[in-house]
């Protein structure tokens, strides 16, 4: 699999981003291109820790119990429940939105695992550094399909 910490994959990452513009359309959900890069981007900034995420006890358990089948062994579904921080109902301007996500993208390649400062997902538990480089590279992944990129 590959790995957002590799200089490499993380290129290639930031180049299907770089596809996209402004009029990209959605292959399914309902989120807006700009709204998707400030999704991503939340999602990067729990495992940077610079924004909390609060999950009720029995969502806790539910990703305890989800963790090895969705991040080890699976794939993210197709309009899949997220959490409240993360969905996106404001549109932002385009050029933003996807600078701030390429640049936190980029910091996986340039920091390599320090810049993971959390390792207690508060969804999905404890997770060891492959397991973080994982759910980031599937979920943008996942997104970055979800555009047709």
């Amino acid at each position: 699999m590959p790995s957002i910490f590799n200089p490499d994959d993380n290129q290639q990452m930031v180049a299907r981003i770089q596809q996209l513009t402004p009029e990209s359309k959605a292959l399914w959900g309902k989120m807006s291109v700009d709204q998707m890069f400030v999704h991503c981007s939340k999602a990067i900034d729990v495992a940077f820790n610079t924004i909390p995420l609060k999950v009720n006890f029995i969502f806790k358990l539910l990703g305890r119990l989800l963790k090895n089948k969705v991040i080890v062994k699976g794939e993210l579904s197709k309009n899949s429940p997220t959490a409240k921080e993360f969905v996106i109902t404001d549109h932002t301007d385009f050029q933003e939105a996807q600078a701030a996500l390429i640049s936190r993208i980029q910091r996986f390649a340039n920091e390599g695992p320090t810049c993971i400062q959390l390792h207690n997902h508060p969804f999905w538990g404890p997770l060891t550094i492959d397991e973080w480089d994982m759910l980031m590279w599937k979920h943008l992944n996942h997104h970055l399909e979800q555009f047709g990129v």
